[in-house]
């Protein structure tokens, strides 16, 4: 037995049955009911979220500070067992990089590696020490709004961007300061959902499952992820989060994996609403037995664990084992040796120059070529161009679904990046309006189009049941077209997008995505042929 086991079974064996409970349940930071609740041992995870859907804006929740307090009141429990503090850090933290989907356009999963372990250092640095990332759901049907999320449709390239996050956050040693605990996500099946309809259930055949779906999550595993978060839909017919099969029978017994598995939000109360469980006792009976260790802010582990070991629902030795798996990564995360965090790692960790070069490079990186006509790009023969579209003045604009933590100001503006890199000689005009653009557009030599959609379109309960642009763009391109100048046509999106009559107007067309904190600067990089 190594020290870590031999650790976790001590405190395991000193551990009243509240205790054990306690650690299987994770609140919200909102809404915490005083810290009397982390002095009694009852949680062992907090997520530093306002709301299910905290992903679709900007909360700047985070302090090292703050974190400690919690800290401190959970250490002055009886057995001092430190949380472990979880957020989503997507693409990034403060320094926010392109989204998941544009670094599967890459190709490149150093470049991955390199993105999430300078996440893991910005997130740390305000005593954050676990993501729920990487999203490894294959997704096919672009009107699900989530397939910005993740890796894209192949197995094989989401398996070895899997492999290369997992190294990026946790690095050779999780335990080091400036390393998170990752969690891959939603196992499984989720991006299958049908008709693209977030929460909406799914049908995978056995052979689909195995050689589509669950290869992403075996390469996390392999890779030595450290924990799993289950997926939040109807499978077959099964809640994820009841579903012994894929949660023990697969994941543990068949993949050897020993570290522990949190729910998806609330979605263990939830086992009530799909009518697999009679009462909220029933279904954490059921979440606990099928292997979900740890409850996601529902709150029905802390309820009822207790009574329903009392009345014979669930063993003593199952509630030990979840609580095991929980101690475990605590222990490889070094939180009993470092369990609070110097305030003073963020004004040296956080978006550094170093982090927003490599922000820049992944934009570069990211962005798609789909038509050049004539080698119009780079702009180099062009004396008046015309930049124009509802990105213009983009900042935040260009950050993508899942940037609790970017900041707007962060980022330059596009027009003034624009400015900044054009070529000497180049007069630039600008136009967000299609009125504008149009008249403008006739005394240019040369038009850059900025089309696409904005990050709130995407994301999480953010489908779409029409792939084309939104309203009114298409037509801004006719007309624009319409005009004869050449146009460069750049489209911004968190989605493959249906683009087949706006690329047939256009010379040339950029996929740009939503390209993070130095997408524009990136973006005028490569069109006026500094990259």
């Amino acid at each position: 037995m190594n020290d870590v086991e031999e650790r976790v079974n001590t405190l395991l064996g000193q551990m009243t049955l509240e205790e054990k409970i306690g650690q299987l349940n994770q609140p919200m930071i909102h809404g915490l009911p005083g810290l009397d609740l982390l002095r009694q041992g009852k949680a062992g995870s907090i997520i530093n979220a306002f709301g299910a859907l905290s992903g679709q804006g900007f909360d700047h929740l985070n302090s090292a500070e703050q974190c400690n307090a919690l800290q401190r009141a959970a250490l002055e429990s009886r057995l001092g067992i430190p949380l472990l503090f979880g957020r989503d850090i997507i693409h990034g933290q403060r320094t926010v990089f392109p989204i998941p989907l544009a670094q599967a356009a890459s190709f490149n999963p150093s470049l991955v590696e390199q993105i999430n372990q300078i996440a893991a250092r910005e997130a740390s640095a305000l005593g954050i020490r676990w993501t729920f990332a990487p999203m490894l759901d294959i997704a096919r049907d672009a009107r699900w709004g989530r397939i910005a999320e993740g890796y894209g449709e192949d197995p094989f390239l989401t398996s070895r961007m899997a492999e290369a996050a997992v190294r990026g956050f946790q690095g050779d040693d999780v335990s080091r300061p400036d390393r998170l605990v990752a969690c891959a996500k939603h196992y499984v099946g989720y991006g299958a959902a049908e008709g693209g309809r977030d929460y909406e259930q799914a049908e995978i055949s056995e052979p689909t499952l195995r050689d589509v779906y669950l290869p992403p999550f075996r390469a996390a595993v392999a890779a030595g992820v450290g924990t799993i978060m289950s997926a939040f839909l109807d499978l077959n017919g099964m809640p994820a989060t009841a579903n012994r099969r894929l949660l023990t029978d697969v994941l543990r017994n068949e993949w050897r994996f020993d570290g522990f598995v949190v729910s998806d939000w609330e979605s263990v109360g939830e086992l009530v609403q799909h009518g697999i469980a009679e009462d909220r006792a029933h279904a954490a009976a059921l979440a606990l037995r099928a292997g979900v260790d740890m409850d996601m802010v529902s709150g029905a582990y802390l309820e009822t664990l207790a009574e329903n070991v009392r009345c014979g629902r669930v063993t003593l030795a199952e509630i030990d084992e979840a609580v095991r798996r929980i101690l475990r990564i605590k222990c490889r995360a070094g939180l009993f040796e470092h369990p609070l965090t110097d305030p003073e790692r963020a004004i040296h960790d956080i978006l550094t120059p170093k982090a927003r070069e490599v922000a820049r490079q992944a934009a570069r990186e990211t962005m798609v070529l789909l038509k050049n006509e004539r080698h119009l790009l780079p702009l180099r023969d062009f004396r008046r161009i015309l930049v124009a579209g509802p990105f213009v003045h983009a900042t935040g604009e260009l950050f993508g679904t899942w940037t609790m933590d970017g900041r707007a100001e962060d980022a330059v503006p596009l027009d003034q990046a624009f400015q900044a890199i054009a070529p000497a000689g180049t007069d630039l005009w600008f136009a967000a309006a299609p009125d504008l653009a149009l008249s403008r557009a006739h005394y240019a030599d040369a038009v850059v189009l900025l089309v696409g959609e904005h990050p709130a379109r995407s994301g999480e309960n953010a489908n779409v049941s029409d792939l084309g642009l939104p309203p009114g763009q298409l037509e801004w391109i006719t007309a624009m077209a319409a005009i004869g100048k050449p146009v460069v046509l750049v489209v911004f999106a968190g989605r493959p997008l249906a683009i087949t009559r706006a690329v047939a107007q256009a010379q040339a067309v950029i996929y740009a995505w939503h390209p993070g904190l130095e997408g524009a600067a990136a973006l005028a990089e490569i069109l006026f042929g500094l990259a």
